[in-house]
């Protein structure tokens, strides 16, 4: 879904893309790839990972990266060329596009709100509890140096909880509009659903999907979506019902390196365009490295078993110890992918 009213000064690779994937003209290179480095927004001091695998979550200094080394892989990964979108927190994307980090063809996206499903401090339970809605970030602060933002929603088949969840959303679009600025919309899973069975979570998502943004029309519509992995039937039903909502695939947990390759190629398959991996990149042991690989699934250059023998190829070439033995990073561990 495409806003009319958006003319960038600059069409960066993700505006290009876009506009390829609306006219029918997809290719595997305009698979839009997305850097979700937001987590601070959700997990603290813990947003940057740690700095050795697997720490307790203690509270401790040089146990987890700082945020100027998340900066510094945002940075990298900007230079590099390996991400169509970085994703950050306001006050992170604010330094970036501060210092001009952000080149001519990467575009900066904010997360405009920060639900209380996502609040995942040490030690804190807000994630288990019926999502919230809630916003930090100031959308006409935010648009001084960013068009961009992401939107997030949480549905548990609670009317209450669900109707403010929906009355946030409009209020946010309206707003959004009269700032001039787009948005794409995050929907989650249910976090902590009411009367629903786990086998009827793909279509509860994808009806409330349609459902809520049949009323909204095209100066207020996301650009894309970013959602669960619910299957390839869940993924391809969404594409086929509309081929104009361009999906997004979240990247979930960490998982092995055969999960994110997986996940990658399977979602592509079905019909998605877009990819909004965090912990997947943020975790492995080379970021630039693993973003190279998922390039190359993508193409087809590479089955996803075969990334994986070649990122740990890359690895050994600089020297970097990997988390895992290559025999147990080819294992599919993520149950979707396990049960398909």
């Amino acid at each position: 879904m495409s806003d009319a009213a958006h003319t960038p000064a600059v069409q960066r690779a993700l505006d290009r893309k876009l506009e390829r994937i609306h006219a029918g003209q997809y290719t595997p290179d305009d698979f839009v790839v997305a850097d979700a480095k937001d987590a601070d927004m959700a997990f603290g001091v813990m947003a940057g990972g740690p700095v050795a695998r697997d720490p307790q979550p203690r509270s401790l200094p040089g146990v987890h990266r700082t945020r100027a080394a998340y900066l510094a892989a945002m940075r990298a990964e900007v230079e590099a060329g390996a991400v169509d979108i970085l994703l950050t927190s306001a006050s992170n994307g604010e330094v970036l596009a501060g210092e001009g980090a952000l080149g001519d063809d990467v575009t900066l996206a904010v997360r405009a709100n920060d639900t209380t499903d996502i609040w995942s401090a040490r030690g804190s339970v807000y994630a288990a509890r019926m999502s919230r809605p809630f916003r930090t970030a100031h959308l006409a602060s935010v648009r001084r140096f960013c068009d961009l933002v992401l939107y997030s929603v949480t549905l548990n088949n609670d009317v209450d909880h669900d109707l403010a969840t929906l009355e946030a959303y409009r209020e946010f679009r309206l707003e959004a509009a009269d700032l001039g600025m787009r948005h794409f919309l995050e929907v989650f899973n249910p976090n902590a659903p009411q009367g629903l069975a786990p086998d009827d979570v793909p279509a509860f998502v994808n009806d409330s999907i349609i459902r809520l943004l049949a009323g909204v029309t095209a100066a207020h519509r996301p650009v894309f979506l970013k959602m669960a992995y619910n299957g390839r039937d869940a993924v391809a039903e969404l594409v086929e019902h509309d081929p104009s909502v361009v999906v997004g695939i979240l990247g979930g947990s960490a998982g092995t390196t055969r999960d994110a390759l997986e996940l990658l190629h399977r979602a592509e398959a079905a019909g998605a365009r877009v990819s909004l991996f965090g912990r997947k990149i943020q975790r492995a042991e080379s970021q630039l490295d693993l973003l190279a690989a998922m390039r190359r699934v993508l193409r087809g250059e590479l089955s996803p078993e075969q990334g994986v023998r070649t990122y740990h190829e890359a690895l050994a070439a600089a020297g970097i110890e990997s988390h895992r033995p290559l025999d147990t990073d080819l294992q599919v561990t993520e149950r979707v992918l396990r049960d398909e």
